[in-house]
């Protein structure tokens, strides 16, 4: 990381602003193409859940390239300036991860990344049908590595 000063070491604050996020983005690729997707997730302290139709792009990425980055963040704002235009920043916290990912084809394990999802969102159980379990795709992705960075007014708090 080229702003040290800024780094997040902290490995219980970067599990708390992945905990604390409500979209995770996922960065792919495939023959040379990007791509970049906002998806729902869930975390269980070292991977990440998602889950996906039965077809669709970003399909043909994850079984082109099951390597992806991930990222995060929390608390972003605007911090203008009144009088320097090249002064202006931002507020934030971020988090980027590597990791692999590969589909969950069991519907046991299906279904326990499914309530990751949801706890993510709702912090509640909820019952998942056969039928609900079959119909989608759901993915887990092993985090490999991860560094978390923070804007200066955000590091006393």
């Amino acid at each position: 990381m080229r702003r040290t000063d800024k780094e997040i070491r902290d490995p219980a604050l970067i599990s708390q602003i992945i905990s604390g996020s409500q979209v995770c983005r996922v960065a792919l690729a495939k023959d040379n193409e990007p791509y970049i997707i906002p998806v729902s997730f869930g975390y269980d302290g070292s991977s990440i859940y998602i889950h996906t139709a039965q077809t669709g792009k970003k399909i043909d990425f994850f079984a082109a390239n099951p390597s992806v980055c991930l990222e995060f963040e929390q608390g972003v704002a605007l911090k203008p300036h009144d009088i320097d235009p090249c002064s202006w920043s931002f507020s934030y916290r971020s988090v980027i991860a590597y990791g692999t990912i590969r589909e969950l084809a069991d519907p046991g394990e299906k279904s326990a990344g499914l309530h990751l999802i949801m706890k993510q969102y709702s912090k509640q159980e909820w019952n998942f049908s056969e039928e609900s379990i079959a119909a989608l795709r759901v993915w887990k992705i092993a985090l490999e590595s991860v560094s978390g960075k923070q804007s200066k007014d955000l590091m006393t708090l």
